[in-house]
């Protein structure tokens, strides 16, 4: 099947183009222009001057609409896969809680069992975030489940479903050796729950080390006689920085400074949103804790912060608004950059030859209109 979406400002990685239309054939994009140097198909979508953007990649989401990886189940993941479509994300890595090997299992085998069938978005494999944390620095993750660092348990996972990324402190006990093994397999290290010199988060870089999971939450602080995480961060050239933009996890100012000091192709904007995202204030149950949700800010009884409740889209509403980069610069943080950490070729721009995966933002509000996956409308707003 083919599609002509017209008339949109077209932005993605370095282009903003306006009055530009699009012309899909199968799952893929075929060209850009004006219309009228474009087949006319039967099948077309008045984007009305709205922007389109490469399909958003979130890598960092425990759930949403009172569904949860851990739920274990391929109704759970295919909810979970639904729901993100209208926050304009076509792929995502169902991210698991710091919980028993069984438990990690059970969620791993959802996760295996909707990519059999995967009809809403994409879902190249998972994030392990934990178990292999600081105990000193959980957040909300279960103190109960925290172990060392386990390749074999990885092994065990990935033998079930794709593991992508596993997040871990690399302080602890076999974690530099841990984070070796990680890079043998193509599984991406995130530096997570952490107290860390910045001594040892360069002995990780060297071991392969390349992302920073929620950046400056549950991370030894910026000092000014040792500069910790939050100052590798800051500082390193290479590593790749997960943003949690609600204005919560970080202060607006915090986020100015991040996008003055951090260049856009070193930010992966993320959720980070539990189950309870989506969903009226009230109480739910992640990686075995309860989690009270009051004005949409999730956290445990002890007051830590227990991930969120915020839309990709509005991720990407307040981080430009807040830090005024420009659209063509800030579009990577969305897709572009996990694409390449992942190696997920063929997505992550709007350009010949890539895969159609779309979304229509509201030219306003950068709120969603419409998201393809491969070309397929596959969520429209009513």
């Amino acid at each position: 099947m083919s599609l002509l979406i017209r008339d949109a400002r077209v932005v993605s990685p370095g282009i903003d183009l306006p009055l530009t239309s699009i012309w899909i054939q199968g799952d893929r994009i075929a060209r850009i222009g004006p219309a009228t140097d474009l087949p006319q198909e039967p099948h077309q979508i008045d984007a009305a001057g709205h922007i389109v953007v490469p399909g958003f990649i979130d890598i960092h989401t425990h759930g949403a609409l009172g569904v949860s990886a851990m739920d274990g189940t391929e109704e759970a993941i295919r909810a979970l896969a639904a729901a993100k479509l209208r926050e304009g994300v076509t792929q995502l890595l169902p991210t698991t809680w710091t919980e028993t090997p069984e438990a990690l299992q059970r969620a791993l085998r959802g996760i295996a069992a909707y990519r059999e069938n995967p009809v809403f978005a994409r879902v190249p494999g998972a994030h392990v975030e934990g178990p292999y944390l600081n105990p000193k620095c959980v957040g909300a993750q279960n103190p109960k489940f925290v172990r060392l660092p386990d390749i074999a348990e990885i092994d065990r996972l990935r033998a079930l479903a794709p593991v992508r990324i596993v997040s871990v402190a690399v302080e602890m006990a076999g974690a530099i050796e841990f984070v070796r093994q990680l890079r043998t397999r193509d599984i991406v290290a995130s530096l997570a729950h952490t107290a860390a010199t910045y001594e040892e988060f360069l002995d990780a870089k060297q071991a392969g080390l390349t992302h920073l999971t929620h950046f400056s939450n549950q991370m030894t602080p910026l000092h000014h006689r040792a500069i910790g995480i939050v100052g590798a961060g800051l500082l390193d050239d290479d590593v790749l920085v997960e943003v949690i933009s609600d204005g919560i996890h970080l202060c607006p100012e915090m986020l100015r400074l991040v996008g003055k000091l951090i260049p856009p192709e070193r930010l992966m904007l993320i959720t980070d949103s539990i189950s309870a995202s989506g969903q009226p204030d009230g109480e739910s149950i992640e990686g075995g804790q309860r989690v009270l949700v009051r004005d949409g800010i999730c956290r445990l009884e002890s007051g830590n912060l227990a991930g969120s409740t915020l839309r990709f889209d509005r991720a990407l509403a307040i981080f430009h608004k807040t830090t005024g980069i420009p659209l063509a610069k800030l579009i990577a943080a969305t897709s572009w950059n996990q694409a390449k950490s992942l190696k997920l070729e063929g997505f992550g721009k709007i350009t010949p030859g890539y895969y159609a995966d779309l979304v229509i933002l509201n030219a306003e509000t950068l709120a969603p209109v419409t998201t393809l996956v491969g070309g397929r409308v596959v969520w429209t707003l009513d």
